[in-house]
């Protein structure tokens, strides 16, 4: 008998349905992986109009959307709807494992590149492991969890970034650390605290996924239900952010002299506000800018990236045209880690072209570039999924898992 664990026996594992989910999932997974390019390819936000308003939308948000799927995946492989358990549960916790040390060592060889892009991989790796034990909780404790680490953590980050910028401690940690010499990074110390995506503060987001998964999308109750807490979440982050920066007495001002330039009136939602520099005030927990890493901002992206992900699901089960005309988004979504880290790989290959275009005076002559990405990931994706069941990266990382079947 294979020890393999069984199949995932839900109604997403037969036909109907189910189908209709999946597709959903990876054309949710697509948006995510075009809003990434949206912002590593697109024109700056500052052209304004209703192609500025989408650029602005995708910012940060996206991102989030990608973490939040990464924690449904997490629970497609460990099991579901039951978590795998005994034998078959170590085996899973093995492949998570080997996963998480790909994707560090991955994300590590694409900042080598040198691009202009924040890769997120390696803070995947670790993200994977620091959630992994979470994996059997039901939905109700995943919730709970991704809402206290929402609300907990950015003040646990903010108070280690503070005394960061007023000490020499990180700085002892990464002469120390063997990750940081290898990587030649910060190490452990970025991963955790001043990257881009810190562990601490995106940790709710693969949690809210891990939730998300384990509950009954085939139900439109379910998918309806989804739609309203995310909007309820995205009117609590984006609207108490609005209401403290603007009732809190300085607290405009102390943001506004905190950053590098931009409206700090537009601190609630949107990044023009500027780049942080040196010590954040702690007015700055109170905006909900993406990449804030305060609760404003976790709670209000995790608010959209639900609702993006009730509307495909809705889309995939209710549309059937529009899923068929959408059909090379979520091919893209079916290989998204081949397309992401291609993109990554040509904003190497062709950085000196890309440069031109970025700075130039019109900043709409980006537009192109960021079509010409999107459609040769369509195209390239499309191709590819109607031989293939995973992208080339997937089907390799998919590879590199297959020891921890040999486990006992």
């Amino acid at each position: 008998m294979s020890a393999r664990p069984e199949r995932d026996r839900s109604p997403a594992s037969h036909g109907g349905s189910s189908t209709n989910r999946l597709i959903g999932i990876d054309l949710a997974r697509g948006l995510a992986v075009f809003g990434m390019y949206s912002a590593h390819v697109g024109p700056d936000v500052t052209v304004g109009g209703p192609v500025g308003f989408l650029l602005e939308t995708a910012r940060g948000r996206s991102a989030a959307l990608f973490a939040l799927l990464a924690g449904f995946s997490l629970v497609i492989i460990t099991g579901r709807p039951r978590p795998h358990t005994g034998r078959a549960g170590r085996q899973v916790r093995a492949r998570v494992m080997i996963r998480a040390v790909v994707l560090l060592a991955l994300g590590y060889a694409l900042t080598a590149l040198d691009t202009d892009v924040d890769v997120i991989l390696s803070f995947y790796g670790l993200l994977f492991l620091a959630v992994l034990p979470l994996y059997r909780l039901r939905a109700a404790t995943l919730a709970l969890i991704a809402a206290a680490g929402a609300l907990i953590l950015p003040q646990v980050l903010f108070a280690i970034r503070v005394s960061i910028e007023g000490g020499t401690w990180a700085d002892a940690v990464i002469a120390h650390d063997p990750l940081a010499r290898i990587s030649g990074t910060d190490g452990i110390i970025e991963l955790l605290v001043t990257g881009e995506y810190p562990v601490l503060t995106w940790i709710p987001f693969l949690i809210a996924g891990m939730a998300v998964a384990r509950l009954d999308l085939t139900r439109s109750g379910t998918r309806c239900r989804l739609a309203i807490v995310g909007g309820v979440l995205a009117l609590l982050g984006y609207g108490s952010s609005w209401l403290a920066l603007h009732l809190v007495p300085h607290a405009l001002s102390a943001v506004a002299s905190a950053t590098d330039g931009g409206s700090a009136s537009s601190a609630w939602w949107s990044d023009t506000v500027g780049r942080l520099e040196g010590r954040p005030p702690p007015a700055w927990l109170l905006v909900a800018v993406p990449h804030s890493q305060t609760s404003f901002s976790v709670v209000a992206n995790t608010g959209v990236a639900l609702v993006v992900i009730s509307a495909c699901l809705t889309v995939a089960e209710r549309m059937p045209r529009l899923t068929r005309l959408a059909t090379p988004v979520a091919a893209v979504g079916m290989t998204a880690l081949t397309m992401y880290v291609l993109h990554v790989v040509a904003l190497w290959f062709f950085g000196d072209v890309w440069y031109v275009a970025a700075v130039d005076e019109d900043t709409m002559a980006a537009l192109p570039a960021l079509l010409s990405f999107m459609a040769a990931a369509m195209v390239l994706a499309v191709v590819w999924t109607r031989r293939f069941r995973r992208g080339p990266l997937e089907q390799a990382l998919h590879l590199a898992t297959q020891p921890a079947w040999n486990i006992r």
